[in-house]
């Protein structure tokens, strides 16, 4: 069971519990000792259920509507993400969807070129990927030479250098560090020159979007498995508010509070 559902149950169990008692039990136990009865005890469930369903309803609400965190696991996004970077994403950038069944109920706004999205991954939607936003409905992409072609223009890149190497991938021998602009979205790129270059072309249905990792040669993404439909987007990657380093540096100080661009 995953968490949303999680959530949504055990809300649903508390509620019901709670609003049972204040319907049924309640009245009883009022009436018994308006009579002069002996008061029955209320049932340690009700005391339990009332004291949590208001911290559950809480956390679903946040969780699904404003803001949900999640964790980097791999380098596919390096080096704007770091593996065990732990992300804050915006749940209704996209629009507000119901939990666990993902329904829209209120279109807010869509993905722009250069968007950081966190997204179920189309081939195993019980998975979250982070990628960025690089082809909207009905553009031409096309990938030649590691250079990217958005309807036909390529992205400008500028090189930064061989890549110093930061968090538990250090030792990226051979990486180039380039500034690519995406239409006015300026972000850093990393590029093997020995790789095999992955060229390709695709049009992007309506509805979808094509997606990449910034380390353009260690990821898996819409080159590979095609491009993401806009019911699967989870939302919008904005934050960086903790960074832990397993590989022995710990918590990576200046990495927290970083805007994720």
């Amino acid at each position: 069971m995953d968490f949303p559902t999680f959530l949504v149950l055990a809300a649903a169990v508390t509620g019901g519990i709670w609003a049972f008692d204040a319907a049924f039990l309640a009245p009883r136990r009022r009436e018994a000792a308006a009579a002069g009865e002996a008061p029955a005890r209320e049932p340690w469930v009700v005391d339990y259920a009332r004291s949590f369903f208001p911290v559950i309803l809480i956390v679903l609400v946040i969780r699904s509507f404003v803001v949900e965190p999640f964790r980097i696991p791999s380098g596919s996004m390096m080096p704007t993400l770091l593996a065990g970077d732990f992300i804050l994403v915006n749940k209704f950038a996209y629009g507000l969807r119901l939990p666990v069944i993902n329904t829209k109920i209120l279109d807010v706004g869509e993905p722009r070129r250069g968007d950081v999205v966190v997204f179920r991954y189309p081939r195993d939607p019980s998975t979250d990927y982070i990628k960025r936003v690089v082809g909207l409905p009905g553009d031409r992409i096309a990938y030649r030479d590691k250079v990217l072609y958005v309807n036909g223009r390529p992205m400008p890149q500028r090189p930064l250098g061989a890549y110093p190497g930061a968090g538990e991938r250090r030792h990226m021998a051979g990486a180039e560090e380039r500034l690519e602009d995406l239409e006015g979205i300026r972000h850093r790129i990393l590029i093997r020159p020995e790789a095999p270059a992955f060229d390709m072309e695709y049009v992007v249905p309506p509805g979808h979007y094509f997606v990449m990792g910034d380390n353009r040669d260690n990821s898996n993404d819409s080159r590979i498995w095609g491009t993401v439909p806009e019911e699967n987007l989870v939302g919008k990657a904005f934050l960086v508010w903790m960074s832990w380093d397993s590989g022995g540096g710990g918590v990576q100080w200046g990495r927290i509070g970083l805007r994720i661009r």
